[in-house]
């Protein structure tokens, strides 16, 4: 099937279009409700309509006051399936919105079938979690999608695997943006779907090469335009939504990832070193009157552009990849598959599996041809807001927040943390930090750990109180 109009659900920033803008590809229309991604869409794509409400869509294609596109690509809402919307999958009405994908997918077809057009091929996104979501909610999306007539039941759902049913062929894949070229570890669930004439395990899946892949490393101390950096890992945590305000509170505040060091200074990355981390052009987001928050939360939640643009090309080419000579039934005849339901349901329990004697699939997180992107790259020379450096007052808190929860902290993190915190005094951290909720062990912590901690001299206080006062108050 040649693939030339799109329609885009939960479209967000649109990094779809912009991983596809070399493809030729025709979006229709978009769907997005939320206020800055809208106002980014009508800015730079104001030719193409959003649709807004995703629960409008079937009626719109039915009545076909929109027209009905080759392929659909959306990613639900995945708060429902992560551990930020904690985990109620599908008793949370957000989590409900992925079975209104599948509405809006019966009404295209519906209509495509109408006009004896194939069809339509499906691509959607969420986060890993999903497979192991305790509402089954990723069995009841492909068995709907499929066409099954009642729910595959599994407890947990490999990252890899095959469903086939009386209406469609689903396949699914787990990618890490890590090994497409960004240096941030993003992993998400890809699932390709289509009619019984398409096969998405050619697209998604790889026939292995045994070429020994090592990841180059990368130096974590650096220097441009004369300021001196230091990053404490070669490639990031995952980027989320709430980085922009939360970002205290995550993993990445004890191992250091999403942080930097410049001249000295802790900060968290620029909203712009965020577009890079996603693959995204510099500035995309900073369009008219956009706040540093309304860019941290559409970049967190946007695609990463080169995984998709991989999936697109694979879409496109799908008959001169190097599965296309495969005979696909050794997939099935060689591994065990479960049928329920009409359908039959093919695990992919290993990143790679031996098809044949001379054939082996690549079903891991990484792609064949993997690429390996450099902080450095990414880290901008460029001056950066004030207040996305960390204040000696929040410096303090997470060690404090770390020694009260017993986490590790990285070694060359809790020297900086405790330098940048020396640059206060004991009063005054103490008066700033009981603005904030503190822990049970927190009174007892700032009194034992303050002492460790060089004051400011009366000069140096005065200087800087109303600076670190607002850097503190982001």
């Amino acid at each position: 099937m040649k693939i030339k109009t799109i329609g885009s659900v939960c479209s967000g920033i649109e990094t779809a279009s912009l991983a596809w803008s070399s493809f030729n590809f025709d979006f229709q229309w978009f769907s997005e409700i939320a206020k800055f991604p809208s106002k980014l869409l009508s800015e730079l794509y104001p030719e193409i309509p959003n649709l807004g409400d995703m629960n409008n869509i079937p009626t719109e294609i039915l009545n076909q006051r929109v027209n009905a596109p080759d392929l659909i690509c959306g990613g639900t809402p995945c708060q429902a399936f992560s551990l930020a919307g904690l985990k109620r999958g599908l008793t949370d009405h957000r989590g409900n919105l992925t079975l209104k994908f599948v509405d809006i997918i019966e009404a295209n077809d519906k209509v495509r079938r109408s006009k004896n057009q194939e069809p339509t091929v499906i691509l959607w996104e969420n986060v890993e979690g999903v497979l192991k979501d305790k509402t089954n909610a990723f069995g009841s999306f492909i068995s709907a999608l499929a066409g099954l007539n009642e729910v595959f039941e599994r407890e947990k759902w490999p990252n890899a695997g095959v469903l086939k049913g009386p209406k469609r062929n689903v396949a699914w894949r787990v990618l890490d943006a890590k090994y497409f070229g960004l240096p941030q570890q993003r992993k998400r669930l890809y699932v390709l779907a289509g009619g019984k004439d398409f096969e998405p395990e050619k697209i998604l899946f790889e026939r292995a090469q045994s070429e020994n892949l090592i990841q180059p490393k990368t130096e974590v101390n650096f220097e441009k335009n004369g300021k001196k950096f230091e990053v404490f890992r070669e490639y990031t945590d995952c980027l989320y939504s709430a980085y922009g305000t939360k970002w205290n509170g995550n993993a990445a505040a004890y191992n250091g990832s999403l942080f930097v060091v410049q001249d000295e200074n802790l900060r968290r990355f620029s909203p712009l070193e965020c577009e890079r981390l996603m693959g995204i052009p510099d500035n995309y987001t900073n369009i008219s009157r956009a706040t540093r928050t309304n860019r941290y939360q559409a970049i967190g939640n946007a695609w990463a552009v080169p995984v998709i643009k991989w999936i697109g090309y694979r879409i496109l080419n799908q008959k001169k990849l190097e599965l296309e000579d495969v005979n696909m039934k050794y997939l099935y005849n060689e591994l065990n598959y479960e049928k329920q339901h009409l359908g039959f349901f093919v695990p992919i329990e290993k990143d790679f599996k031996k098809l044949r004697l001379d054939i082996q699939l690549n079903c891991s997180l990484m792609p064949n041809e993997v690429r390996y992107g450099d902080l450095e790259d990414i880290v901008t020379d460029e001056e950066v807001p004030d207040k996305i450096y960390i204040s000696p007052v929040g410096c303090f808190g997470i060690l404090r927040r770390a020694k009260e929860r017993k986490i590790k902290l990285n070694s060359r993190l809790e020297a900086v943390l405790r330098k940048v915190a020396s640059q206060m005094s004991e009063e005054e951290i103490d008066k700033i930090s009981r603005r904030q909720k503190r822990g049970k062990h927190g009174e007892s912590l700032i009194k034992e750990e303050i002492s460790e901690y060089r004051p400011l001299n009366d000069s140096e206080k005065k200087n800087q109180k109303q600076e670190q006062m607002s850097l503190f108050n982001i």
